[in-house]
């Protein structure tokens, strides 16, 4: 690595306290000029979609996630409109929230219950935990991600002596989304066990008419936020889905919009080279060929970013993750994203990244400031920080050293508006990426086949809880079950296997040395 790559392919971004480095990808010199016409389409098309053209043609829909942080965008008197008055409205119910004016049955709120999953849980867990400071917030924030009652339970056990005094976010656009409607209906029942309301602690953040906004309604929640159908779960960061939450815990949500805003009057710049989403997008094109041949590792070296290699996840993988191209052509598409945090990473797999396969490349994510207040020297002239970052400019050079190729994103400090700004940039970079390989960055038709699949096996153990519940003190075995049923063997024993586990649902199993002799029966 020559210092005079580095200087070329080094991009400082003064005003948003960031910087780029590309040159530990060792493209040729003649590369970025090789995808000119390729960017410039790209560039179009970020325009258009900017612009409000159809980006979803199969559902007839736009995508206006960059409206919410520059409503004047917006191609409608309406959506700005709307924008503005939804900004107004987090802002008012956060104020009486925290002033007591809104309090639960027990007293002002103290806590917060997020109930979401996927774009509804980690774009606001992202950036809960980037500000987390237990001693500042203003409120204290537990999630239902998921739809495991152990892990119900135990975010329970932390929030059950403050009941009353928690609010609980509930976060589907369409108000069907089962894990999250499981995670409503278990709060709902933890309430009533307290004698106490759900409807009085409880917000909905929901599309306008749905079954979740109809049922707050009905049951006189305190608040219902709506959510438009131009926006995305992954990129709804910046609007009620991230920016409500983000309220409630004291963070300056004006901060993290005027980040992104900024980002994006930067990331909008047609000039490769000084655009850094774009610069982002050409080395995932690069060091991927093109169609994902390498997995992306995510490595920030700060303990507040953690959480970003799981929020990316979804961002990257759900909007390049497509079996077919724009033009129905069968490419499999995708960018692979995992990642832990330094200097973890060195006890974990920096290993294998230096020595193993090398079927990756790395983001790294560098942090210049330490800490608020001076620092405890470890060593002479040396601080926890001083090593932290030796740590992440020593395992660059490693991985260099052995030709594995890295990107490193710079930040002075972690504060709402750095962070703001780092959501903006892969965001954009993401659908300029998606423009060069030809995909639709803004549908999900493979999420919505595992949704389906997912209901055809709560369907089909229905009808064996029915059928074996009409005959009852009788042990059958999967032959003679799956005979009657005319069901698929594996998905019957795994069915009857986890029915059998639990002991609500009073079925009994014989066990026998051949699965297929294992017999079956309601008590």
């Amino acid at each position: 690595m020559s210092w005079e790559r580095f200087q070329r392919y080094y991009l400082p971004i003064e005003r948003l306290g960031c910087a780029l480095d590309v040159s530990r990808v060792d493209f040729p010199d003649d590369y970025l000029m090789s995808m000119a016409s390729k960017m410039e389409k790209a560039f179009q098309e970020m325009e258009a979609l900017e612009r409000g053209a159809i980006a979803n043609p199969d559902e007839n829909r736009r995508v206006g996630h960059y409206w919410l942080r520059a409503p004047e965008r917006a191609p409608s008197p309406d959506i700005r409109q709307a924008i503005k008055t939804q900004l107004t409205h987090i802002h008012d119910f956060s104020c009486k929230v925290h002033s007591g004016q809104i309090q639960g049955a027990k007293g002002p709120f103290e806590q917060v219950l997020l109930i979401g999953i996927g774009g509804s849980a980690l774009g606001p867990q992202f950036i809960h935990h980037a500000f987390d400071a237990p001693l500042n917030d203003k409120l204290r924030f537990a999630f239902f991600d998921n739809t495991d009652p152990e892990g119900m339970d135990c975010v329970w056990a932390q929030l059950d002596e403050k009941l009353g005094q928690t609010l609980v976010l509930v976060i589907s656009k369409s108000g069907t989304t089962p894990e999250t409607r499981n995670g409503m209906l278990e709060a709902e029942a933890a309430y009533t066990r307290k004698g106490l309301s759900l409807g009085a602690h409880a917000v909905a953040v929901t599309g306008e008419g749905s079954q979740l906004d109809c049922y707050a309604s009905d049951n006189r929640w305190l608040a219902r936020f709506p959510m438009w159908d131009w926006i995305g779960g992954r990129t709804s960061v910046f609007a009620t889905v991230g920016l409500l939450p983000a309220a409630l815990q004291g963070i300056d949500i004006e901060a993290l919009l005027a980040g992104a805003r900024q980002m994006d009057e930067v990331t909008r710049l047609p000039d490769m080279r000084q655009n850094p989403a774009a610069l982002i997008a050409l080395m995932w094109y690069y060091l991927t060929d093109g169609r994902g041949t390498k997995d992306m590792v995510v490595l920030p070296y700060k303990d507040r970013l953690e959480y970003f290699s799981r929020y990316l996840q979804q961002l990257v993988m759900e909007s390049l993750g497509k079996e077919q191209d724009r033009d129905g052509k069968v490419v499999h598409q995708g960018i692979t994203v995992y990642g832990n945090k330094g200097s973890t990473d060195q006890h974990a797999y920096v290993q294998q990244l230096r020595e193993g396969i090398p079927n990756f490349f790395v983001t790294f994510i560098e942090v210049l400031k330490d800490r608020q207040g001076p620092s405890l020297e470890v060593e002479p002239e040396t601080t926890s920080g001083d090593c932290l970052h030796g740590f992440f400019l020593g395992t660059r050079e490693a991985l260099y050293e052995k030709g594995r190729p890295s990107i490193t994103l710079t930040l002075r400090e972690i504060t709402a508006h750095s962070v703001g700004g780092l959501i903006a940039l892969f965001e954009r970079a993401v659908g300029l990426y998606a423009s060069l390989i030809n995909v639709n960055a803004y549908h999900q038709p493979g999420v919505e086949a595992g949704k389906q699949a997912a209901a055809d096996v709560l369907t089909l153990q229905r009808r064996i809880l029915q059928w074996l519940q009409a005959r009852p003190g009788t042990t059958f075995t999967l032959e003679e079950i799956a005979q009657s049923l005319d069901f698929q063997k594996e998905r019957l024993f795994k069915i009857l296997e986890h029915l059998s586990a639990n002991p609500e649902k009073q079925i009994r199993k014989i066990s026998d040395t051949s699965l297929g002799w294992c017999r079956y029966g309601y008590k």
